[in-house]
């Protein structure tokens, strides 16, 4: 595997020459690890890439969508306005009636999610045609509520509590409309609620009780997007920090000494895995720059992750060591098992996430 030098730099960065500093919490970056050279290397390899489609509807896949959304974010926090115009030409050729396919009409949080990627365009080109269509994802993702409430699309998945969150937290930055909040907080503590176990990790689900590493990625990543807006007197936020607090206390126990998390978090032989590590640090960056986790325990913790999750960018900025998409396995050999591939969306989505946290002020 022909990994680029950072690799190398992330083990020694105590020593080698560095670049231009980080936010103050996390210091320099040795040299080709900064968030600015890592996102658009990341961002232009995801420009230069078909569509990842769906096999269910022939539509975009959602990983696409979270790797959209954060090359989005990292280009508008970078000021790099070429690359800003080239994602939203991207948007623009999708919208093209010959390409309406690619547009699911799936009712199901995977599909609904893409929703997320027309409210960011809104919000940074003020596209009101934009903003219909990702709007119109989100209410319709709480049409016909459940009696408790929730939305018809609610499954108890683990992955849902990104998905879900991350639309109707889209839809309050592009509108202010509190009722999405109100939505998304309610969602999340059902979820907590059912599925947070005693340690502080999640289950894959009923049928897969093992704490696999990006199941619990998607957990750390809607609980941090939702606290990015909800305000100190929400009557949820309490319990959802406490929530987010409590696994980012677990995670920190379980990360390794090179940095990175495992395939099964609390499994220590099983094999290091980029996109839950990625997850991972994504969460404990925007804690410790926000003031929710303590910034001496958890910041070191964050800067460990960068660099190791940035080491496994080859040549090409393909992220190595990605786990396969996966359903609920009934056996831990299953998941230690699972296929590593390399460039997959669900790993370059969140090194851009990554990158988008540590320029965020």
């Amino acid at each position: 595997m022909a990994l680029i030098a950072v690799a190398t730099a992330a083990a020694q960065a105590g020593t080698d020459k560095t670049t231009q500093a980080a936010p103050a919490d996390f210091g320099s970056w040795p040299q080709g690890a900064s968030p600015q050279e890592i996102g658009r290397r990341v961002a232009e390899n995801f420009l230069h890439r078909p569509d990842m489609i769906s096999p269910w509807d022939g539509s975009i896949a959602y990983p696409e969508v979270c790797v959209w959304y954060g090359a989005l974010t990292f280009a508008k926090l970078d000021g790099d306005k070429p690359l800003q115009a080239a994602l939203v030409k991207r948007y623009d050729g999708v919208m093209l009636p010959e390409h309406a396919k690619l547009i699911s009409k799936l009712e199901h949080v995977n599909f609904s999610v893409f929703g997320a990627v027309p409210l960011e365009v809104y919000i940074q080109t003020g596209d009101a045609n934009a903003l219909a269509l990702g709007k119109a994802k989100a209410d319709k993702q709480w049409e016909n509520p459940r009696k408790d409430g929730l939305s018809p699309q609610t499954r108890f998945w683990i992955d849902d509590m990104y998905l879900m969150t991350l639309l109707q937290v889209q839809a309050f930055r592009a509108t202010g409309d509190k009722v999405y909040l109100d939505r998304a907080a309610k969602e999340m503590v059902a979820y907590l609620d059912k599925l947070q176990q005693p340690n502080g990790l999640f289950f894959h689900g009923d049928t897969g009780k093992f704490h696999w590493g990006r199941g619990n990625g998607w957990v750390a990543a809607g609980m941090t997007e939702l606290l990015r807006e909800l305000p100190e007197s929400h009557p949820d936020r309490a319990r959802i920090l406490a929530g987010y607090r409590k696994m980012m206390a677990a995670l920190v126990k379980n990360q390794d000494a090179n940095g990175m998390w495992h395939q099964l978090v609390d499994r220590p032989d099983a094999w290091p895995e980029t996109s839950c590590t990625g997850m991972f640090t994504f969460a404990l960056i925007t804690g410790v720059k926000n003031g929710w986790l303590d910034k001496e325990t958890y910041g070191p913790p964050a800067r460990k992750g960068w660099l190791a999750l940035v080491g496994y960018l080859d040549n090409d900025a393909n992220l190595h060591d990605v786990c396969i998409g996966l359903d609920q396995q009934p056996i831990a050999e299953k998941y230690l098992t699972a296929k590593k591939v390399v460039g997959d969306f669900h790993g370059q989505a969140p090194v851009l996430w990554c990158a988008s946290a540590l320029l965020r002020e």
